[in-house]
C-alpha cells in the first residue's frame, strides 16, 4: 500500500466531505450535507470524527433566525487530502500500466478466461 494512503480519511464518507471542503472556506453544514447526500446525524457523526484526528474545525453561529454550523478543513486536513489524492493517484496510474509479462505467462492462463 502507498504509505500516503490515509485509511481513516479513505471512509468514503470522510472522503466525500473533505473532497467538498478542499476548495472552500468555510461551508454551511446544511450545504455540506446535501453535497455529500447524506442525513443530519450521518454527517455530524463523520464531522465530528474528521475534527477529533484534526482535520475539519467546526464554528457554530447565530443568525437572526436560527443556529448555524460551518465546517473548514484545518491546514492538517487540508494536507491529509492532498497526499492521500496523490496516493490514489499513484494508485490509478499503476491500473494504467501494463503488468511486465513473465515466461510462462501466455501457457498458464492459456485455458482462462474464454482463453
Amino acid at each position: 500500500m502507498d504509505p500516503l494512503f490515509d485509511e481513516f480519511l479513505h471512509v468514503p464518507a470522510r472522503l466525500s466531505i473533505v473532497a467538498v471542503l478542499a476548495p472552500a472556506d468555510w461551508v454551511d453544514f446544511g450545504f455540506l450535507r446535501d453535497a455529500v447526500e447524506t442525513s443530519d446525524s450521518a454527517l455530524s457523526k463523520q464531522v465530528s470524527a474528521l475534527a477529533a484526528a484534526g482535520y475539519v474545525a467546526v464554528r457554530k453561529g447565530q443568525d437572526k433566525r436560527a443556529r448555524r454550523t460551518f465546517v473548514q478543513l484545518t491546514s492538517e486536513g487540508r494536507h491529509a487530502f492532498r497526499r492521500h489524492a496523490a496516493a490514489l493517484e499513484r494508485i490509478v496510474e499503476l491500473a494504467r500500466t501494463p503488468a511486465e509479462q513473465h515466461p510462462g505467462d501466455d501457457q498458464r492462463h492459456a485455458g482462462t478466461a474464454g482463453g
